[in-house]
């Protein structure tokens, strides 16, 4: 089993012995990993596998079965102020009807004068390369420029934990690729600790300090993986490293394996 980090130790998030079920349907088991202040995590692992029922359960949107969440020590019961998440279906969470630095702010509109409010959407939209788009609509905007306003909405709210759920799936290649680098900027640029799952391998390791590699439902955590690439990334440069190959190969193996294990 995965080491345990409390606070005191330097974890900010602590997932202890998590488990989902629905009836007599276990999704996840026995789950535990943590992640200290400021760490990039990702995680992946077959498809149908519970990550998402994984990240609703961390971010306090559904109760488990068993177990804890924990941030800075403190047990999540329900979503917690400092933390945001940003979901695949980007389209959904934006008001079609508010501009663009509308819908950014929404989150703040009772918490945040209106100043401090102004101050921080116009960094967050300047972050994810909107900065010029603030009286558009999402609506006029392309997939990959709208899933940017919903991390930007994210990024304003000033979270200490960030939660990602395959936010790029219904993206191009390319835009993937701008909308992966975006991450590891904002990611260097405020600090944030974030948890980013998906199901692309090459992704996993291109943007994680670490891979949580999950098994097949009844979900555990079949290995949690240091990715000792340089900090500074590039889609060209750290994709040619050896290095690269070799993790991408050994996270491959492991869920080809999780999937063996699956129809045993």
């Amino acid at each position: 089993m995965p080491e345990i980090l409390d606070a005191g130790t330097g974890a900010l998030l602590a997932v202890e012995r998590l488990s989902k079920a629905y009836g007599d349907f276990v999704a996840l088991r026995d789950i535990s990993f943590s992640t200290r202040r400021g760490e990039l995590v990702c995680i992946v692992g077959p498809s149908g596998c519970g990550k998402t029922t994984l990240l609703k359960c961390i971010a306090g949107l559904l109760e488990p079965s068993g177990g804890a969440v924990r941030l800075d020590g403190v047990p999540v019961t329900a979503p917690p102020k400092r933390m945001a998440v940003v979901f695949q279906e980007y389209g959904r969470s934006l008001m079609p009807w508010m501009t663009v630095r509308r819908n950014v702010a929404l989150p703040l509109l009772k918490s945040v004068p209106k100043a401090q409010r102004r101050a921080r959407v116009t960094e967050a939209l300047e972050a994810v390369g909107l900065a010029d788009a603030g009286d558009k609509y999402p609506w006029q905007l392309s997939g990959g420029m709208q899933q940017r306003v919903a991390i930007a909405r994210a990024v304003a709210y000033n979270p200490e934990v960030l939660i990602m759920d395959e936010p790029f799936a219904a993206v191009d290649a390319q835009t993937r690729a701008d909308l992966e680098d975006l991450v590891r900027g904002i990611w260097a640029r405020f600090g944030v600790t974030i948890l980013f799952v998906t199901h692309d391998i090459d992704e996993s390791v291109y943007l994680g300090e670490r891979v949580i590699v999950l098994s097949m439902s009844p979900t555990v955590v079949q290995e949690d993986l240091a990715v000792d690439l340089p900090v500074e990334r590039d889609q060209i440069t750290t994709r040619a490293l050896p290095r690269f190959t070799e993790l991408r190969t050994h996270v491959y193996e492991q869920i080809q394996r999780a999937k063996r294990g699956a129809l045993r």
